[in-house]
């Protein structure tokens, strides 16, 4: 009964990865297309995190994050998200990126 469902798991990994994968590009992240579906959920998950520490401190992600991962006026370049480098480890950007985030939430909140 497990085989018959083999393919359609297979399917939605596909899809799901596609998904995550489609949403990091449009941020301007830098993929290889050789990431694992599982390194995708981790910098989807990371960017999330960032996302949420931009937000929490006044941060405008229509500003801070434009087309492409191309931020003409960020709010504050605490909060423009890290682009990943063209032969970067998904480990590494990832660690990047929680630095990143960890910076974001110890700065100082916008005062608007």
């Amino acid at each position: 009964m497990t085989e018959r469902n083999e393919p359609r798991d297979r399917d939605d990994l596909r899809r799901v990865s596609r998904d995550y994968a489609d949403r990091l590009t449009t941020l301007g992240i830098r993929l290889t297309g050789t990431e694992r579906p599982e390194e995708l959920l981790d910098m989807v998950e990371a960017v999330d995190r960032f996302e949420s520490a931009v937000e929490s401190h006044g941060g405008d992600l229509m500003m801070d994050e434009g087309p492409g991962g191309r931020t003409a006026e960020p709010d504050d370049p605490h909060f423009a998200l890290p682009v990943r480098t063209e032969h970067e480890s998904v480990a590494g950007y990832l660690e990047r990126l929680a630095r990143a985030t960890d910076a974001v939430r110890r700065h100082p909140p916008r005062a608007d």
